[in-house]
């Protein structure tokens, strides 16, 4: 299944649009962060409880390792073209860096949790039912 289909007819939002513009997994409205990166407790629409999704930060790590290593491969880039003086790198890069580690944290954050919830996927445990 393609991640902009919807298996659903409850009216929740496609995967990618919900991830991109912060959507409730369930009602679909602009609810989703409470800041910049952050997820709000709840949906403000329809109450559900955004804190039992256990996201963690896994994807910072890559992301940040990810951004680097094109941001670098960029500056190389312009270094081995241009020669700008060490003040342009930092005027360029730094922006750059920040606004691409932050805007693909919170796409991948609100991608995680949406597919989280359309999985109903939760902490696995060992069934000890069948023991001796």
């Amino acid at each position: 299944m393609a991640l902009t289909e919807n298996k659903n007819i409850q009216g929740q939002p496609d995967v990618l649009p919900a991830a991109l513009f912060g959507l409730c997994p369930r009602c679909g409205q602009k609810t989703l962060f409470a800041n910049l990166t952050a997820f709000a407790g709840k949906c403000r629409s329809c109450g559900l409880d955004f804190s039992q999704y256990n996201v963690g930060d896994g994807p910072a790590a890559f992301l940040t390792l990810i951004v680097g290593a094109v941001v670098l491969g960029l500056a190389l880039a312009v270094e081995a073209n241009f020669h700008p003086p060490i003040w342009v790198h930092i005027l360029l890069w730094v922006p750059i860096t920040v606004a691409a580690v932050v805007g693909s944290l919170r796409l991948s954050k609100a991608l995680l949790l949406i597919l989280e919830h359309r999985n109903q996927a939760h902490e696995g445990h060992i069934d000890n039912d069948d023991a001796p």
